[in-house]
């Protein structure tokens, strides 16, 4: 018997008039049409802004971004700053732009939704961007040589890590991970920005449509609406209007959860090398439910702060290794020399080689 959507959250009708009304009034911005018509002509126009970038690859903006003001926690600065490192390495190695943002662009997507005017902030402003590539502050990328298969997305504009049975046959509220994603600049990105947003605004709406996810989605608790459950609602509620250009990835970690990942670096290091993107050596290491730059969390803080050094230093030794050095341990800020240096560097291959077989010992 085929899968059904459930049923949303039935209210007071004074409340669902009111939730209703509310909803409807707020718009992310103006209505763009003809995007796609718009953005061919400026590229066509602009040719010293090309879509692709030496070697043909797509054009990708990664955006990440945190809070204005300083963390609760001094140590969380200290690791946004690790966190944003590790971004500019792996962009640096594939030719990619960052953006890291602190500014809220609207004040009533504030918290889980600030990503979503900054992206269609992002896509307006840089027609000549092909994808545009959200990571939270607390992901780090754990295989910097893993490349994104972007030709396997031709036919996608959005790119998500998730699992099919989870989404339609069980409708939890964990089947997507918008901690890491990817949106082809293009008119139906804008559209479904839009059609996601409306859940947002903080105060009385997000606190209404929370009700409606935790009814409609299996496991959640209950609180205030996030971006994760309500994209999840609406793939779900509208998905013959989208889920024909949405790709749930989960061949390799575009999200990886953290906790079952940041003991094993050792065992991969012994056993397998960068590259692989997958449990092999994962390519995003994200650590959901730690906060680091909070009072509060999931977890205790010491545990996440500590998995972090890990996870940072397990990718960091990849980028040292470049130029001979890796730390003394992941848990160790410190580094050691692991190659003598030669009068012909530029003849060591293995100097230039960021796959290169990592061990336990280097």
């Amino acid at each position: 018997m085929p899968s059904q959507a459930p049923r949303p959250l039935r209210t007071s009708t004074a409340s669902s008039a009111a939730y209703a009304a509310a909803v409807g009034n707020y718009a992310l911005g103006p209505n763009v049409s003809g995007w796609d018509e718009q953005r061919r002509r400026w590229l066509a126009q602009n040719k010293g802004f090309p879509a692709t970038v030496p070697g043909g690859k797509p054009r990708i903006l990664l955006v990440t971004g945190s809070q204005p003001g300083p963390c609760d926690n001094p140590l969380g600065d200290h690791y946004l700053l690790k966190s944003t490192k590790n971004k500019i390495d792996y962009c640096r190695f594939h030719d990619i732009e960052i953006v890291h943002n602190l500014a809220h662009l609207d004040n009533e997507l504030a918290g889980y939704w600030a990503k979503l005017p900054l992206l269609r902030r992002l896509m307006l402003s840089h027609p000549e961007v092909e994808w545009i590539w959200w990571m939270d502050s607390d992901a780090l990328f754990t295989d910097m040589a893993f490349e994104l298969p972007l030709s396997r997305y031709d036919n996608h504009n959005l790119i998500i890590h998730g699992y099919q049975d989870l989404l339609f046959e069980k409708h939890s509220w964990i089947a997507l991970n918008t901690g890491s994603f990817l949106f082809r600049n293009c008119q139906w990105s804008l559209d479904l920005l839009a059609a996601w947003a409306p859940m947002g605004p903080k105060g009385f709406i997000r606190e209404e449509a929370g009700k409606i996810l935790t009814a409609y989605l299996k496991g959640r608790p209950a609180f205030e609406a996030d971006d994760q459950s309500a994209l999840i609602h609406l793939l779900l509620s509208q998905k013959e209007k989208w889920m024909d250009k949405v790709y749930i990835e989960n061949s390799y970690y575009l999200h990886g959860f953290w906790a079952g990942l940041v003991d094993k670096y050792e065992e991969m290091m012994e056993n397998h090398h960068p590259g692989l993107g997958d449990e092999r050596w994962p390519f995003v290491t994200h650590f959901v439910g730690c906060k680091p730059c909070g009072s509060y969390g999931d977890y205790p803080v010491d545990r996440c702060l500590k998995s972090m050094e890990r996870a940072f230093n397990f990718a960091d030794n990849q980028v040292l290794r470049l130029y001979g050095f890796a730390h003394k341990g992941l848990e160790s800020p410190k580094i050691k020399r692991i190659r003598s240096q030669t009068t012909k560097p530029i003849n060591d291959k293995e100097n230039l080689d960021v796959k290169a077989k990592m061990s336990t010992t280097s």
